[in-house]
């Protein structure tokens, strides 16, 4: 095996992948600068090196193949880390720069977007791109620098900052919550139990810490968002176990109620990168500004 030819020339690269995105040789030629028949030719020359057929032509226009478009998604990320890599050299010469965060969807609109303001008073020269995601990080492929995320401990493989022990708290509708002058453990147990699908375990250590029996159990819907179950507790759909932080709002204004149970889950909110990208100067920032606001209960 020739190894240059696993390295194509990044000139054949971009026409490829601009061809590939637009499936148009015209449109990326305009997007390049470039002739038509100068994109056309950078194609043929990169198939010929790879020895595969990536698109198909039928009279003026192209159509990717299917190891056309298997090869335009690895190339399409391979070309953004690029880029990326090139803009945070970029900013490390000026001192600021970008950040790619991914948070969670329900921390990120709660807490962090209200008070991200603060941070650009303080750093108005860094732009934070929020990313919503609640799979886990790729950090190798997906082009995110840094991740708030909840877990249990530190993540092998990363740099992790503790910031916030997850306090859950249960939630009921007010007419439901007015239903009865005051709520016991067992009182819980009895009604629809709402659940976030990234944890599930929530209710039954509840249950344990409340010495309740998990047979006595009503488990109802799970959510893919905190927010939708919020909703659903508001909609009288059942009662939810959620982070205090992310319903202080809702239980000033009313709009939810708690009984004096909380629990202290054993997750906390954790800032995660990976080693590569502890010099950004843009994530040096926001990790000092976090940590330094990471007492994040709101009074």
């Amino acid at each position: 095996m020739n190894y240059r030819n696993l390295t194509p020339s990044m000139s054949l690269l971009l026409a490829f992948e601009a061809a590939a995105r637009h499936e148009s040789y015209t449109r990326a030629a305009a997007e390049l600068s470039l002739t038509q028949s100068a994109v056309s030719r950078q194609v043929q020359i990169l198939e010929r090196q790879l020895g595969v057929t990536l698109f198909r032509r039928e009279g003026r226009a192209v159509q990717l193949t299917d190891v056309g478009r298997l090869y335009q998604r690895e190339i399409s990320e391979a070309l953004g880390r690029v880029r990326s890599a090139t803009l945070h050299a970029i900013a490390h010469q000026a001192g600021g720069g970008s950040l790619r965060l991914a948070t969670l969807p329900t921390f990120g609109s709660k807490w962090l977007l209200p008070r991200l303001h603060e941070f650009y008073r303080s750093h108005p020269e860094v732009l934070v791109h929020i990313n919503s995601r609640i799979e886990p990080i790729d950090f190798a492929t997906s082009g995110i620098d840094a991740a708030i995320v909840v877990a249990a401990s530190d993540l092998p493989g990363l740099i992790c900052h503790r910031l916030h022990a997850e306090e859950l708290m249960v939630i009921l509708s007010p007419s439901l919550a007015a239903s009865r002058p005051c709520w016991t453990p067992e009182d819980i147990s009895k009604q629809v139990l709402l659940s976030v699908a990234n944890n599930l375990n929530a209710w039954g250590e509840w249950f344990i810490h409340h010495g309740l029996t998990h047979q006595a159990m009503r488990l109802g819907p799970s959510f893919e968002l905190t927010s939708h179950l919020i909703q659903a507790v508001r909609a009288d759909i059942g009662i939810g176990l959620v982070p205090r932080i992310l319903i202080t709002d809702e239980l000033a204004r009313g709009e939810l109620s708690s009984p004096a149970l909380p629990y202290a889950s054993p997750r906390s909110y954790y800032l995660v990168y990976p080693p590569r990208n502890k010099a950004l100067p843009a994530l040096q920032a926001f990790r000092d500004w976090l940590l330094d606001n990471a007492d994040m209960q709101v009074q």
